[in-house]
């Protein structure tokens, strides 16, 4: 059982991309690199000003800029307790009481220092989504662009799905996903993957998830692999942009059948694609060259 989430976190801001390789040497309390355009944000559960400063002596393209503290709840921005949402009940990894309901999906979940621990409006919703689209039309494969910490990508599996792949620019997202694929003993139906949606819109998807920025969806909504699917759910959209992408949907010919929203702030859409019959699920692909295929 994974041991718990560090009370405090040590956030340290570097300009520039710090090598993996010296990812090594920054100690036993460094938890991961969370990479933001140029800049890498090292976390750790102790301070580390010294190894930081070493390795970036070391890399003459690598900046110091500043450090940050945070307590773990300040970071993901509420207490991570078990909670329900649609089918399933989430619980934190490291706890050690079993499901407390019934009639419905466990799944735990651990979100490191990666957002999505499931307690956002918009994440809450999808699974609903999710929980509503199996009852209504079960999907057997599933793309889920923009995976985070994989707790979408995790109900789909659970739920009974084939294949997913669970997609993710970000590699310590990747990382998150997959630990979390395998807390929930989904290896290897669920493969994360590093890279952007447009590197696996080329694979089967009678579902594709995107709780993704309105911009993001605004431009997937261009192409034509990501409309030729069975359904499609969009979330993470406030109220002008769900208006927005409603009006663009119509204009392609495509239906919205169900709408979720939280105090009409927060929207989720259940769009029914282009595409009318079931994909198979394929052998999984061999990793392109300079994409990363994490199990």
């Amino acid at each position: 059982m994974p041991e718990g989430p560090p009370e405090r976190l040590y956030v340290y801001c570097v300009e520039g991309p710090v090598p993996v390789q010296a990812e090594g040497r920054l100690g036993e309390a460094f938890l991961g690199n969370w990479v933001e355009g140029t800049s890498s944000f090292l976390f750790f559960s102790e301070p580390a000003e010294d190894p930081v400063l070493r390795v970036v002596a070391d890399h003459p393209g690598l900046q110091y800029v500043e450090d940050h503290r945070f307590t773990y709840e300040e970071w993901i921005g509420e207490r991570f307790e078990r909670f329900r949402a649609g089918d399933f009940e989430i619980c934190p990894a490291w706890s050690r009481s079993g499901p407390q309901g019934t009639s419905s999906l466990p799944m735990r979940l651990d979100p490191g220092v990666v957002f999505g621990s499931g307690l956002h409006p918009t994440t809450r919703d999808c699974l609903k989504a999710l929980s509503w689209l199996w009852r209504e039309d079960p999907p057997r494969t599933v793309l889920d662009l923009g995976t985070g910490t994989g707790v979408l990508a995790v109900a789909a599996g659970l739920l009974g799905a084939d294949r997913i792949a669970a997609v993710d620019l970000n590699p310590l997202c990747v990382r998150t996903a997959a630990r979390n694929v395998r807390l929930n003993g989904l290896e290897p139906r669920v493969q994360t993957v590093l890279g952007s949606a447009e590197d696996v819109l080329d694979r089967p998807g009678d579902l594709v998830l995107a709780n993704i920025h309105h911009e993001v969806i605004r431009g997937l909504l261009n192409l034509e692999a990501f409309l030729n699917r069975r359904w499609i759910v969009l979330s993470g959209l406030m109220r002008t942009q769900a208006r927005d992408l409603k009006d663009r949907l119509r204009g392609l010919g495509l239906r919205i059948i169900r709408e979720w929203d939280q105090d009409m702030v927060w929207h989720t859409l259940a769009v029914r694609g282009k595409r009318t019959t079931f994909q198979s699920p394929a052998q999984p692909p061999r990793a392109r060259k300079g994409k990363g295929l994490c199990r």
